[in-house]
């Protein structure tokens, strides 16, 4: 059983920053090798991705986030990171991170297998 667990949330001025973990647990998994992801949802809103990591290492943001958002991956903590720089108030949204049993990533929420329970990050204007 693979377990998420997101942490780093909290509630910022715009133009702030913060920056999410997602530390992954469960014997035998080799998340370095599998695609993660992080994905956000806001009120009344479908999830929408946020950044895709392959497992190779290749690396998509949303236009939103283009340039302000990083992703990192820390091996030996088996934690995943998103970086948060001038935070806007419409990054407001839970934010979960996501894995699966392939190396390539997608767009489509539906093609991951594993979910944290999310972590709230709220940006005032």
């Amino acid at each position: 059983q693979v377990q998420l667990v997101e942490s780093g949330g909290a509630s910022v001025q715009a133009g702030g920053s913060l920056r999410l973990s997602c530390t992954t647990s469960a014997s035998g998994f080799a998340y370095w090798r599998f695609c993660m992801a992080w994905f956000r949802q806001a009120p009344g809103e479908e999830r929408e991705g946020v950044v895709i990591n392959e497992g190779d290492g290749g690396t998509s943001y949303a236009d939103s986030v283009q340039g302000r958002f990083t992703i990192s991956r820390d091996y030996a903590k088996n934690t995943l990171y998103l970086q948060m720089d001038r935070l806007k108030p419409e990054d407001s949204a839970m934010y979960y991170c996501a894995t699966t049993d392939f190396k390539r990533c997608n767009w489509d929420d539906g093609w991951y297998k594993h979910w944290g329970q999310g972590t709230q990050v709220t940006v005032s204007s």
